[in-house]
């Protein structure tokens, strides 16, 4: 029992990482699985008697139950027979797939995860970097939403920082599940993700056996109360203009939605906006045909670069938060009242008119967010220099040309957000930022646009491009 057994240095390793692993595997996940539902419960108990929206029973289902139930939907299972047939494979193959796609795309929501840590890193994080601010709520025509309602608040998509600036805000309101693309499922983020009740969506897919699976969670899910986030656009606007929404997700939930039903779906329009978005330069580039394009390492090391600037800036006590960030929160446009006054039943639709008319909700949707983008320091600023670049302005002067704008958006009663409601101030916090920022220079008391930089003054400025041209802007507080 005491002889020495040589092990070949290879060998010692394998068995090692084998050891390591299976201790993960078997000992310290089931261990962390079993502390955070203990915890979970806690706050389950806790926050539910102040969550406006309580966390529905779906919420609390096992994640495996969940799987299990996808796995024996009567629509899943004919898509899987139909996927085997054509493809001239077992039944089976097709199931198997299913469950691949049903794992991936399930979410395993952890009420201490979302509340105790998600909410704290959110908060931490928006307001380490921006001043965050809740501009306008609707709160009248909120408070009259039924609280076993299924509410779907629908935003623009600035930034990846959109998800913990809604998520943060409406924290004391929902625990909201996000749907997220690719980026999100690398390991370990996708397991944290996953936990905080998001699903995972793989964009673009033409694989129709993929989308049925999808189409019949979200459904599922929408019926069953659950208070989710979607971004119509698809993706972050690359050039600061709103998107045409594409309304996949839109469609598949009203697929859960029934007139005569338990729940009303309500859709609760939410407009967000910053004075910078960290990635503006980045999306830019990706919309630039002739722009050379970082590849992975470079795109890493120019993100490291940032951080150690910032934090330079942060140990000389020279840094600043990147401007404000607001969010508004408009009307709420309840799917009941929506299709009595048209006539509509979405689930007796045929599929041409049920696509003609989800594009009509699109566009209403759509319209009610872009009402209600806030209007803040910086794009307006940035909005002041685009209308005439190669100009040379004094302060007073842009003091001037920007209070024009703001006198024809409150003519469209559109949202503007004018911190400590002083118009100096604001102007002079937007104009430092630019700055700040060498997107435009000073000589001699004169401000001008630096030629280089005009798209990305473009780009702030297109946030609120919509509210400046269109003839009717927003219906605005009561």
């Amino acid at each position: 029992m005491t002889t020495t057994v040589a092990l070949p240095l290879w060998l010692l390793f394998i068995v090692l990482v084998l050891a390591t692993w299976a201790a993960y595997d078997k000992l310290l996940m089931p261990a962390l699985r079993w502390f955070l539902s203990s915890r979970g419960d806690n706050v389950i108990d806790e926050v539910g008697e102040r969550l406006r929206i309580g966390i529905r029973p779906w919420q609390r289902t096992k994640r495996q139950a969940l799987i299990h139930r996808l796995l024996t939907d009567s629509k899943v299972q004919k898509a899987a027979e139909d996927y085997a047939r054509e493809n001239r494979v077992p039944v089976l193959v097709g199931l198997r797939i299913v469950e691949r796609y049903a794992r991936e795309i399930v979410p395993a929501f952890n009420a201490y995860l979302y509340f105790r840590i998600g909410y704290w890193i959110g908060r931490k994080v928006a307001q380490g970097l921006y001043r965050v601010r809740l501009g306008y709520v609707d709160t009248k025509n909120l408070s009259r939403v039924d609280p076993n309602a299924t509410v779907v608040f629908v935003m623009n998509h600035r930034s990846n920082m959109d998800y913990v600036l809604a998520a943060y805000l409406a924290a004391e309101q929902a625990a909201l599940s996000y749907a997220v693309g690719e980026w999100a499922r690398l390991w370990p983020l996708s397991a944290l993700i996953r936990s905080m009740g998001a699903y995972f969506v793989r964009r673009n897919s033409k694989d129709a056996l993929y989308r049925r699976v999808l189409e019949r969670y979200i459904a599922m899910a929408t019926e069953a109360g659950v208070p989710q986030a979607v971004f119509p656009e698809g993706g972050l606007s690359r050039d600061g203009l709103m998107r045409a929404p594409r309304l996949g997700v839109i469609d598949y939930m009203l697929r859960g939605f029934h007139l005569d039903g338990e729940r009303d779906l309500v859709y609760v329009p939410l407009g967000v906006n910053y004075d910078r978005v960290l990635e503006d330069r980045t999306l830019l580039m990706s919309i630039d045909a002739d722009a050379r394009k970082p590849g992975s390492f470079r795109a890493a090391w120019n993100t490291l670069g940032f951080a150690v600037h910032n934090l330079r800036l942060m140990l000389n006590s020279d840094w600043h938060r990147f401007g404000y960030a607001c969010v508004n929160f408009g009307t709420p446009v309840s799917m009941r009242a929506y299709c009595r006054e048209r006539g509509l039943d979405f689930s007796k639709l045929a599929d041409d008119e049920r696509k003609a008319r989800i594009a009509e909700l699109g566009r209403h949707l759509m319209d009610s967010v872009g009402r209600i983008v806030p209007v803040l320091p910086v794009p307006l600023m940035a909005s002041v220099f685009v209308r005439d670049p190669d100009k040379a302005w004094s302060e007073l002067e842009l003091k001037a040309e920007a209070g024009r704008m703001l006198d024809a958006l409150d003519a469209k009663r559109a949202l503007v957000y004018l911190p400590r409601r002083d118009f100096d101030y604001a102007m002079h916090v937007g104009l430092r930022m630019l700055l700040m920022r060498h997107l435009v220079e000073e000589h001699d008391g004169l401000y001008r646009a630096v030629a280089r930089d005009l798209p990305v003054l473009r780009y702030y400025a297109n946030s609120i491009a919509h509210l400046v041209n269109h003839p009717e802007s927003a219906a605005a507080p009561g």
